[in-house]
């Protein structure tokens, strides 16, 4: 396949440690654009390395290879990586030492950047910009705070950190998650607040780390049934009115899993894929279900591929590849290190 095919409009994952005939095939298909890894795709940092070079030589082309790394209860890659914190514990020491929870959350987020920079992967689906509102089981400690401030401080020092190490970020779930108790895996979950009561707390981490730059977004598969009967991932309204052109939002938008009880409301797999598109999503995302991948492909595959959207999507490519015993032998890597230990200690 030529390495100038359009990065596809699909990312998809994988069903183990190494690529089967059927998925090298699969990841050759034009739709492909990205590959998300999980707990079952990783045994070790060499191993995983040498998963994502078959990944990469399979497709041929323009590939963006992911992960969820946030740190505490969602952090895919444990042995052979630093066991980072949730997010909620560096605000633990916000009320001792704001400069130094600031300085920790940077730690984090260069230290898990550049973990996964050195086994080839290109971003973390973080940082969470949800602000916890004491009802969300599912998001509970993957929030910063429960303060809209203090979220937006911490995140951002947490992205400034992944931007440092060379890696985009992509900030969830919008335009915010933790306002609803139901768990959007499991169900669609409905927040019945108004349109100024989202934007004057949920909204605003978004708001700041938008202005910052932010490279990326994830819409959260709930519906703001007082704003719009869809869910954000499948509104125009909230993808192009809020997101683009209130907030001035300039980059990629992955929706989050198509195989979700919150993305059921849409229809098929196929539906559900067009949908979210169509709504402004520049890429969608397929897992544990290969079967629905393949069907979500082939629904696609004389999708209009859209220049502007292909270079929101391109700008996720990792900016800097480390070598790995380079990056653990470095006085950085070492400092890094000892920060979250401490944190960790504490918590």
């Amino acid at each position: 396949m030529s390495v100038t095919s359009p990065m596809g409009p699909v990312m998809l994952d994988l069903q183990g440690t190494c690529l089967s005939d059927h998925e090298r095939k699969t990841l050759a298909h034009p739709c492909v654009g990205g590959v998300i890894l999980f707990t079952r795709n990783y045994e070790a940092p060499e191993q995983v390395s040498l998963l994502i070079d078959e990944i990469r030589s399979a497709r041929g082309c323009d590939l963006l290879i992911a992960v969820d790394q946030e740190g505490g209860r969602v952090q895919r890659f444990r042995p052979g990586l630093t066991s980072l914190p949730a997010a909620a514990s560096y605000a633990a020491n916000d009320g001792e030492d704001t400069a130094k929870a600031l300085k920790q959350a940077a730690s984090a987020g260069w230290l898990m950047a550049s973990e996964l920079l050195a086994l080839g992967v290109d971003f973390s689906f973080a940082p969470v910009l949800d602000v916890d509102c004491g009802i969300s089981e599912i998001i509970g400690d993957r929030a910063f705070s429960d303060r809209p401030e203090i979220v937006a401080e911490l995140a951002l020092a947490f992205r400034a950190g992944m931007n440092r190490a060379g890696m985009a970020a992509v900030g969830k779930h919008f335009p915010g998650h933790g306002g609803v108790a139901l768990d959007s895996h499991l169900a669609l979950p409905e927040d019945k607040r108004s349109f100024e009561q989202i934007l004057a707390r949920d909204l605003l981490p978004f708001r700041k780390l938008i202005d910052a730059g932010l490279e990326g977004i994830m819409p959260a598969h709930v519906v703001y049934s007082e704003v719009d009967s869809r869910p954000a991932g499948f509104s125009l309204f909230w993808i192009e009115e809020v997101l683009r052109l209130r907030l001035g939002f300039a980059g990629a938008v992955f929706s989050d899993d198509l195989s979700m009880e919150g993305a059921a409301f849409a229809g098929g797999y196929a539906e559900r894929a067009k949908k979210a598109l169509a709504a402004g999503c520049d890429m969608v995302l397929v897992c544990n279900r290969p079967d629905a991948a393949e069907e979500v492909l082939e629904a696609l595959r004389k999708w209009d591929y859209d220049p502007v959207r292909r270079q929101r999507l391109l700008a996720m490519r990792a900016r800097r590849r480390v070598d790995r015993s380079v990056l653990l032998s470095s006085a950085q890597w070492r400092r890094a290190v000892d920060d979250i230990e401490q944190l960790n200690a504490r918590v």
